[in-house]
């Protein structure tokens, strides 16, 4: 499944069920044959480079392929740290569910009781929206990323250039949606928007003190000891190691390519300002479906998912994505998409098997592919 993610790349989000088995291999088999030729098979397809890390009962198992750097052609590496866009949304969902479970808020309690007057105007109303909804994407506000000048200065060449250091407080990034109609009634359907996202970091802060940032540092990264994961704030560079991540800045896959691995995240904020690398994404979902990072509860909700019509076999949850791939097999996860930089984390429903990649060009690849092939050997 694709769909429109943070900032300029859309992404499928994909995941694994229980009960489900990719297809028995030989004893001696290469398992990972068919993930490796698809690895290879998008950087034939104008990916620079991709990092790409599985763990499942046999073990962790790394493959890498194409470059880190166009300029130098030094390799990608399996401990690369790269900007995971939209699963940020992931780590901001778990940490209002936990709010929740300590009864600090309710996922019942609309948007206006949190931070009055900020849905407002053009229809939009704060009032006839829960914080569920938010997270579930079935509230109807409009995605700031859509706006048109917002598109202009910061993903196409020219405005980007200028902009790129620029910094986006996120209630500058609300108003920009507020100055829209909202794309649905809430609660009626789905429409994929990172405002939603922007808000629910806003809650984190008006429900704790603290930034969205800080709760994640407290309750997830350290417990879980994600060495390599930040959120940067307006920190424009990418910790080491690291690769350089390459965009084309423009609505086709055609022409220069730019480097664009220096940005004030800023503009991504609550929905995509994240980094990490692929193993600590992968220790992060397991622990998640794994029950060790949310009360049953909790995690029953986070799996709770809506219809995504455009989507056919996909479902959406909070900030998690139910997926059936074509062996049968089903994938829980996300994905991200930001400048330069389009990754996937997803993981079984049992959090046995995990999988989490990167491509650090956002014009091409197959990311389903790569995900296809690891669960499902084809």
């Amino acid at each position: 499944m694709t769909v429109r993610t943070t900032v300029v790349v859309g992404a499928s989000a994909v995941a694994l069920a229980t009960g489900l088995a990719a297809p028995a291999t030989a004893a001696g088999a290469d398992t990972h044959a068919a993930t490796r030729q698809a690895v290879r098979a998008a950087v034939q397809d104008g990916v620079p480079g991709v990092t790409l890390t599985a763990r499942d009962g046999r073990g962790t198992w790394s493959t890498t392929a194409g470059v880190g750097d166009l300029r130098t052609h030094a390799p990608r590496s399996a401990d690369d740290r790269y900007r995971v866009g939209s699963v940020t949304k992931t780590f901001v969902a778990t940490v209002l569910l936990q709010l929740e479970a300590e009864r600090r808020l309710s996922l019942d309690d609309t948007v206006e009781k949190w931070l009055p007057g900020t849905v407002h105007g053009n229809g939009h109303d704060g009032g006839r929206i829960t914080l569920r909804q938010l997270l579930n994407h079935t509230s109807g506000v409009f995605d700031y990323t859509s706006d048109d000048t917002f598109g202009r200065t910061y993903f196409l060449k020219d405005g980007f250039l200028a902009h790129r250091y620029d910094t986006q407080s996120p209630g500058q990034l609300v108003a920009i949606a507020m100055a829209h109609r909202p794309d649905l009634a809430p609660g009626t359907s789905w429409s994929y928007s990172n405002t939603n996202y922007v808000l629910a970091g806003m809650v984190i802060q008006q429900a704790t003190g603290r930034t969205y940032g800080e709760e994640i540092r407290r309750r997830v990264i350290a417990p879980l000891h994600l060495s390599a994961t930040s959120v940067p704030g307006t920190r424009v560079t990418v910790p080491e190691p690291s690769s350089r991540a390459y965009s084309k800045l423009a609505r086709t896959a055609t022409g220069p390519t730019y480097d664009v691995t220096e940005l004030n995240p800023s503009l991504a904020s609550s929905a995509g300002e994240m980094i990490s690398d692929s193993d600590d994404l992968n220790r992060f979902y397991s622990a998640l479906l794994r029950g060790r990072v949310l009360p049953p509860k909790q995690l029953r909700e986070m799996k709770t998912t809506v219809a995504v019509d455009e989507h056919p076999g996909a479902r959406y949850g909070l900030a998690l994505i139910d997926r059936e791939l074509s062996c049968g097999v089903h994938v829980w996860g996300h994905d991200g998409g930001i400048h330069g930089s389009s990754s996937v984390a997803v993981t079984t429903a049992d959090g046995r098997h995990s999988l989490a990649f990167n491509f650090n060009g956002d014009w091409s690849g197959d990311t389903d592919a790569v995900i296809e092939a690891e669960y499902c050997g084809r």
